[in-house]
């Protein structure tokens, strides 16, 4: 595995860095793992949830049933990892309750 690339999902400090110097991105952060965020922390992991897993970019598991990087990134974001479509749905729905918590919150 790179040293880019965390095993258990997202990017490593490193990786983050040079995706950074890269110029593709601005501020690459680690993923939130509390289980129950607030302020921005509930936004950005709300906002995280509804992008990757309302519609996910490919599968969850690879030919030999081991989860690919798609599903690997909810663990770096403290989630169990989805293996079906239907937890991938979950995962979103959560996201958006999130993401409804902290408009409330915003008021």
């Amino acid at each position: 595995m790179s040293k880019y690339k965390d095993p258990e999902g997202g990017l490593t400090e490193a990786g983050r860095r040079k995706f950074e110097s890269s110029g593709e991105s601005g501020n690459l952060q680690p993923g939130v793992k509390d289980k129950s965020p607030a302020g921005q922390a509930l936004r950005r992991k709300g906002s995280f949830l509804t992008r990757f897993y309302t519609n996910p970019s490919g599968p969850l598991v690879n030919d030999k049933g081991k989860p690919t990087r798609l599903a690997l990134a909810a663990n770096a974001w403290g989630e169990p990892v989805p293996r079906t479509a239907g937890a991938a749905a979950r995962l979103a729905a959560k996201g958006r309750n999130m993401l409804e918590k902290y408009e409330l919150q915003k008021d």
